[in-house]
């Protein structure tokens, strides 16, 4: 497919600038002003829209294999595209767990085959996600895997971990951990703090992240592995990688949407669509994530992308499973809720995921001619809500129903094809 976008704004690693692109066989051929149309190809009017790489999505769940009811890797896939992504590192906390080569290449095919954006299948640090046993760590990154994960727990275990590191420093890859001692969680469904206090709900600590935040940083510190801190949510964990940072640590962090824009006061409503994992925290540790984005701490926004189906949000509190969509929100809620510079937001959510996620060779690439066309447009001034039944994922819970958004896609480039045009995903 030859394309030709015009008009646009274009905002990466280089800054910002005007023009149009000219993409031929999956490849940017030509940067300029004034490009014209040449016989055979597809014309993108980009005016009013920027132009950036395609966003990289670091947590994502796709369900499948084992919860297809909930979602499958195609329609996650779909509302990837819709949400500007072009890559997507899919959790293990699948059934069967993606513990094994043979379930990493199942996933790794079904993200080929629907051919919306690429999957990326992240491996578990442990067999089954039982924190018990270590995965077969070089098989795995053998076929490419670059982040493990037991995301959903934590890694208890302080001596398995130091070896998970261990091996993670000789071979390359990163452990990407989901920091919670269960012990001060257990029967918990919110923020521990006076909002849960006043509703009677059991609550869960900052402590239960802040612990493992530290114990992590200081057995990155002691094998000099790097280490990857899924969806952070307090302001202590905040500055306690802000300080391993300025000790010049390998360590990076994740944000999610939600943890930037919702506080654990919605739980008034006694609603499981507020339920996540870790919860929604008060409005200071919002401040504080904020800022961890904006000075830099906190290096990607990722969604954390949890479907489920209607009927198990509707269970009571303390039986309903945690989480919320996320993959066709996020931009929307980043431009709304971040003070920061565009292409700020646009690192957050493109280039530096990428290059966490060991793919910067592909995707959140510059755009300049001889790079790969995994693009994005979107308009960053159109302001819209939330329709559930619109959206592409099997599930419906979505928080932001009601909550203005700021910025949305309308056009999704993958491997110089376009799958999502004017808003309407093409497959």
């Amino acid at each position: 497919m030859n394309i030709l976008i015009t008009n646009g704004r274009l905002v990466d690693q280089a800054g910002e600038r005007t023009g149009s692109v000219r993409i031929s066989d999956g490849t940017i051929v030509e940067i300029g002003d004034g490009l014209e149309p040449q016989e055979g190809e597809e014309v993108i009017d980009a005016a009013g829209l920027v132009i950036s790489p395609g966003f990289v999505d670091l947590h994502v769940h796709l369900r499948e294999p084992g919860r297809e009811e909930a979602e499958t890797i195609e329609t996650g896939s779909r509302g990837a595209a819709l949400g500007g992504f072009t890559a997507v590192v899919a959790m293990p906390n699948t059934d069967p767990t993606q513990d094994s080569v043979g379930v990493v290449e199942f996933v790794r095919q079904q993200g080929i085959r629907a051919g919306l954006c690429d999957v990326f299948p992240s491996g578990s640090i442990t067999m089954g996600r039982q924190g018990e046993q270590l995965t077969p760590f070089a098989e795995l990154a053998e076929v490419g895997v670059r982040l493990f994960t037991d995301d959903g727990n934590g890694v208890q275990d302080p001596q398995l971990m130091r070896r998970a590191y261990e091996y993670a420093s000789d071979l390359g890859v990163t452990m990407a951990q989901h920091c919670e001692v269960e012990s001060l969680t257990a029967g918990a469904v919110m923020h521990e703090g006076s909002c849960c206090s006043h509703l009677g709900l059991p609550g869960w600590p900052s402590l239960a992240e802040e612990l493992m935040v530290h114990r992590d940083i200081e057995l990155v510190r002691l094998t000099g592995a790097p280490a990857h801190f899924l969806h952070l949510s307090t302001a202590g964990s905040v500055a306690l990688v802000r300080a391993a940072k300025a000790d010049g640590l390998p360590v990076t962090a994740e944000a999610t949407p939600h943890h930037i824009s919702l506080t654990d006061e919605l739980r008034a409503s006694y609603s499981a669509l507020y339920k996540v994992n870790p919860p929604l925290r008060t409005m200071d540790d919002i401040h504080a994530v904020r800022e961890g984005l904006q000075d830099g701490t906190i290096d990607a926004i990722a969604t954390d992308h949890a479907p489920h189906v209607s009927e198990s949000k509707e269970l009571p509190l303390d039986q309903a499973p945690p989480g919320m969509l996320g993959l066709e929100t996020a931009l929307g809620v980043a431009l709304a809720h971040l003070d920061m510079p565009l292409a700020d937001v646009l690192a957050a959510m493109s280039w530096k995921p990428a290059a966490i996620a060991g793919i910067g060779d592909r995707h959140g690439r510059p755009i300049e001619p001889g790079e790969p066309a995994n693009l994005t447009m979107f308009d960053p001034n159109e302001t819209w809500e939330v329709v559930p039944a619109q959206l592409a994922s099997k599930s419906r819970n979505t928080p932001f129903v009601g909550v203005p958004l700021t910025g949305r896609v309308k056009h999704t480039v993958l491997h110089g094809e376009v799958v999502v045009r004017d808003g309407k995903a093409l497959k």
